[in-house]
């Protein structure tokens, strides 16, 4: 039996991947910031060294694209300096590295779906850090895999969906309808990783397939839980942010996952029960 060691096991993604790992048949190990330090070298060698995993998988992350605006220094802790130990540990140990990065690391300026060896250019911070992370597994491992995904949605974790719903009472909800993206349930992202485990070494997209835009994919939430909402589509620079968002990051997954709606009906049926 494999054994997968987990970073971020406690977060949105993270716990519906271990059960899933688990189901997969997978002995995995689960870390977090209290067990596994990621932005410590030594930590993360004696801890990778002690528990011999065959494959991590690097989940930890910090996610916040706004706050990472005016906290750089944070997000290239985590985001950086966290992956080059996790991924200077892996290659001198021989450890196959999963490392999940995002569609931010596109500006957006395409006009088709992303393929994995597109031209990368993020246009904030967040993104940046996510390719710096990118580059570092790429130069310090040879068995790993770069799986980038989008508009992630999942029960365990603040997103999207629920801070629609959150929202239904409102007078009117205004949504940007100009950003572009692939919404994708953390279930799906956890499925998708372990059909890669079996393919080549390389950089993969996990994402919805089908794309959309906020609006529509708020659209579809209301729509799907049989809610009546004044939903009011609106433009990026009538609900500007800190952080710029790249308008179309939508991405080639190469049939990993299903169809984003039929993924978002399974997500609110759960939710329901």
């Amino acid at each position: 039996m494999k054994k997968i060691l987990v970073t971020g096991a406690n977060g949105m993604l993270g716990q519906d991947l271990c059960p899933i790992l688990e189901d997969s048949g997978y002995e995995v190990i689960e870390t977090d910031i209290d067990t596994l330090d990621i932005t410590n070298s030594k930590i993360v060698s004696d801890v990778l060294k002690e528990n011999k995993p065959d494959i991590v998988i690097h989940c930890a992350a910090y996610t916040n694209v706004d706050k990472a605006e005016e906290d750089l220094h944070t997000a290239e802790l985590i985001n950086v300096t966290g992956t080059e130990n996790i991924a200077e540990a892996c290659g001198k140990l021989g450890i196959t590295l999963v490392y999940i990065s995002t569609d931010y690391v596109f500006d957006g300026t395409k006009n088709e779906p992303y393929k994995p060896n597109d031209r990368t250019n993020p246009i904030n911070n967040y993104g940046m850090t996510k390719y710096e992370g990118e580059e570092a597994v790429r130069s310090l491992c040879e068995k790993y895999y770069v799986a980038r995904t989008s508009w992630l949605y999942g029960h365990h974790g603040k997103n999207f969906v629920e801070t629609m719903l959150s929202l239904a009472d409102k007078p009117e909800i205004k949504v940007v309808d100009d950003q572009i993206g692939c919404p994708t349930w953390t279930v799906e992202l956890a499925n998708g990783i372990v059909k890669i485990l079996s393919k080549p070494y390389g950089t993969y997209h996990i994402c919805g397939s089908g794309h959309t835009s906020w609006y529509g994919f708020a659209r579809e939430i209301f729509v799907q839980s049989g809610l009546n909402v004044n939903l009011i589509p609106c433009t990026t620079y009538e609900f500007p942010r800190p952080a710029k968002r790249p308008s179309y990051s939508v991405m080639d997954n190469d049939k990993i996952c299903r169809n984003w709606q039929a993924a978002l009906k399974d997500y609110i049926e759960l939710r329901n029960v």
